[in-house]
């Protein structure tokens, strides 16, 4: 499949390294993100930088999309001036944000009237594993229409997954954001009963990172510092409608703290995992 333009909506943390992958592989690249000034980079090298959702939807085939939650995705693709306003007919979406499968199914019928097509693609890795263009990415939608994008998200991946019909794509993602969780709670739990039972702190951190039953995904180090994505977690249990054992979410704008309570043995564990905040 030629494509002539691609767009790419948010330019977080994530969203801009796969687009600068898009821009490297040599497609002709309009990008566009709610603060302005995270789109200079990729203006600089050669994108092209659209004035909102609408415009960009008005010139690209294939639209991409990486934002921060539900209410982000809506905002960009819904609202009045969204992508989906502007869409033509034969566009086709490729929405890669952590949202609900109910909102991807949503989007996917809305789409559909337009004469478009729209794949949820949710990606497991992080900033580095993206950059690297080594994600994993889990699709829902219309089978076709991921064999003709297959191209496109093989420059972002190493793996691609075709999971069924829409919203199959979000599930998937929830399912591996599960296992993230139940591990985080799993280590806190570990920790918890280390220092109850008489380890010195920094000691029994640095022997936990170094076993192998602690994943890779939940890397430790003797400050607590330690970088799997919160945001899985959180948006987790709030879909779910729980507010569970993560007691609380302090911080920066830029990052969040969460405090996981060790309940088998009394403990909370204040457990430092940083994640930049998507635009």
């Amino acid at each position: 499949m030629k494509v002539g333009c691609l767009g790419f909506i948010g330019m977080g943390g994530m969203g801009s390294r796969m687009a600068a992958r898009l821009l490297a592989a040599g497609y002709d690249l309009t990008v566009y993100n709610r603060d302005r000034e995270r789109t200079r980079p990729l203006e600089r090298r050669g994108a092209k930088v659209a004035a909102g959702p609408e415009e960009l939807a008005a010139h690209a085939e294939i639209i991409l999309s990486s934002v921060a939650d539900d209410v982000a995705v809506q905002e960009v693709m819904l609202s009045p001036s969204g992508a989906l306003v502007g869409a033509r007919p034969g566009t086709v979406f490729i929405e890669m944000s952590t949202v609900s499968p109910s909102l991807s199914r949503r989007m996917h019928g809305l789409a559909q009237e337009k004469g478009a097509s729209l794949l949820d693609a949710p990606v497991s890795g992080t900033t580095t594993v993206a950059e690297q263009g080594q994600l994993v990415i889990f699709v829902g939608g219309d089978k076709a229409v991921y064999d003709r994008c297959l191209p496109v998200l093989q420059v972002l991946a190493r793996e691609t997954h075709y999971m069924g019909l829409a919203g199959s794509g979000a599930i998937m993602k929830l399912c591996a954001n599960t296992l993230l969780g139940l591990g985080m709670q799993a280590l806190a739990e570990a920790v918890a009963f280390g220092l109850k039972a008489g380890l010195p702190r920094e000691r029994l951190l640095e022997v936990l990172g170094a076993t192998a039953v602690v994943s890779q995904g939940l890397p430790l180090d003797p400050q607590y510092g330690d970088r799997p994505a919160c945001r899985h977690a959180r948006d987790r249990r709030r879909r779910a409608g729980q507010r569970g054992r993560v007691r609380a979410a302090v911080g920066r704008r830029s990052r969040r703290r969460l405090f996981f309570r060790g309940a088998s043995h009394g403990a909370d564990i204040e457990m430092k995992i940083w994640a930049t905040r998507r635009p």
